[in-house]
């Protein structure tokens, strides 16, 4: 199993409703890329975050599962309209189990 973990700081100027609408969008992509065996994102609430407030956790079978839902339109989507407008920093792992 491959394991993905995004952190997202978002810019100051990032509106409530536009990280929002970013992190539902991913949540949206549960069910509708087939590589996807799990999807979770949220909003950080513990003080030891250094700035990030969202994180996304996305479980695939294998590597190759990981390597499609990188250029997946519907991923691409969400990364090009929605997060790069907004996003600050991006922290991102991928570990196997």
């Amino acid at each position: 199993m491959i394991e993905h973990i995004v952190l997202f700081k978002w810019q100051e100027s990032a509106s409530p409703e536009a990280i929002a609408t970013a992190i539902a969008a991913l949540q949206n992509l549960k069910g509708k890329i087939p590589a996807i065996v799990d999807l979770s994102c949220g909003e950080n609430f513990s003080d030891r975050a250094r700035g990030y407030t969202h994180g996304l956790t996305v479980r695939f079978r294998d590597r190759a599962g990981l390597e499609a839902y990188q250029p997946h339109p519907l991923h691409h989507d969400i990364v090009q309209n929605l997060i790069k407008p907004i996003v600050a920093e991006v922290l991102a792992v991928d570990y196997e189990f």
